[in-house]
């Protein structure tokens, strides 16, 4: 059986959100996201026109597109309407996957036998329109890769990749256009003269593997329109937390301060790895006399450790008011929604973005205790 899988991606999610709600920003250049330190969450269509993109620094934004008008955001508004795009979504599909706050996978495989796979995702987007408000863009293809590459070319709009039409569509694209493809794998293979998936999928496989690594086989795969990963049915975590008991109790308030610190970079280490973004903190402790006080707060979405740690430590400060040793001091991150690094733009200055970077680029490389804040580390053991 022939395999229909749709990508659908809300269009400038976060500029639409702040459209449905003061239609004075229709047309004009929008940006969002941080201060004068901050850089570009998201934008309008109005605002690329001069150049301006996600992840730039707000300053620079302003200097190609000086009539832009700049917004913070609202983290939770943005939020519950992707709660209520997934739902909507759920109601009318089998199998759905949510890949962030703002794009979903559809496998509508052996639907076309009752209703054109088409059209039939031509009315979910309707329905989403209708009930939030918000345009959203998709692709049909026979694979993940496929459809994806094919919102992307077809944003703002819809289009259908037939099997027989997978090799003409992918073939003159830039390589840039794969997923899987960073600016440093773009790069080895510009040096080479790979710029087209076409070019890219005429590569012998091994010499591709002897230049990307083990990586190679499936650029070679997805150059070839071959994508064989199922749509994952969608399930959202609830929470991530680390606790620790002691094996004698403690009032080393100093001691205890570093050890959460160094909680809070381990979970938010293990938030962007799997790509979540949490709401709350919440910090536990338990009394030698095993009384235990929990205090925890809302936080705007984020997986940036010293915003994180920043919260924890004033959690702690409230929850622990007598003085008593403790037996056990514990971290929990809730409220999670399933996203990428993007939410955190409204307050990541360009700097603390490139700091993440390498830090998770060396935890990943050599283990999670590889690097880390100097707070999180006790330099007395």
């Amino acid at each position: 059986m022939e395999r229909a899988i749709v990508h659908m991606d809300l269009d400038t999610f976060f500029v639409s959100c702040e459209r449905r709600n003061n239609s004075q920003l229709n047309g004009i250049p929008l940006i969002i996201g941080g201060g004068d330190r901050g850089v570009v969450a998201s934008c309008s269509y109005e605002a690329r026109k001069f150049g301006v993109r996600s992840a730039m620094p707000i300053r620079m934004a302003l200097r190609l597109c000086p009539d832009a008008k700049v917004i913070r955001g609202d983290h939770e508004m943005y939020s519950n309407l992707s709660h209520l795009v997934t739902e909507i979504i759920q109601n009318k599909v089998p199998v759905m996957e949510k890949a962030s706050i703002d794009e979903f996978y559809l496998d509508l495989s052996g639907m076309d036998k009752f209703f054109g796979c088409y059209q039939w995702t031509e009315e979910i987007a309707a329905s989403i329109l209708k009930e939030t408000g918000l345009p959203i863009s998709f692709a049909l293809s026979a694979n993940k890769t496929v459809s994806k590459i094919g919102t992307g070319e077809a944003k703002p709009g819809r289009m259908e990749i037939k099997l027989q039409e997978i090799k003409p569509f992918l073939d003159p694209l830039s390589v840039k256009k794969i997923p899987m493809v960073g600016d440093k794998t773009f790069q080895l293979l510009s040096r080479v003269g790979i710029r087209t998936i076409h070019t890219l999928s005429e590569m012998p496989l091994l010499v591709l593997q002897q230049m990307i690594g083990e990586n190679g086989r499936e650029l070679w795969k997805k150059a070839n329109g071959i994508d064989e990963n199922p749509v994952i049915p969608y399930s959202e975590r609830k929470s991530i937390s680390t606790e620790r008991t002691f094996t004698s109790d403690t009032m080393d308030i100093v001691e205890l301060k570093r050890l959460l610190a160094g909680m809070a970079e381990q979970l938010a280490y293990q938030l962007r790895k799997e790509k979540w973004l949490t709401s709350t903190v919440a910090v536990k402790i338990r009394y030698a006399n095993f009384d235990t006080e929990t205090k925890q707060c809302k936080v705007a979405y984020t997986s940036a450790d010293h915003t994180l740690s920043r919260v924890a430590l004033d959690l702690f400060n409230k929850a622990y008011t007598r003085r008593m040793r403790l037996r056990l001091i514990g971290l929990r991150f809730t409220g999670l929604v399933h996203g990428n690094h993007q939410m955190n733009l409204f307050e990541d200055t360009e700097e603390q973005m490139s700091l993440y970077q390498t830090m998770d680029y060396l935890k990943n490389r050599f283990g999670s205790d590889a690097v880390g804040r100097a707070s999180g580390f006790d330099f007395g053991k």
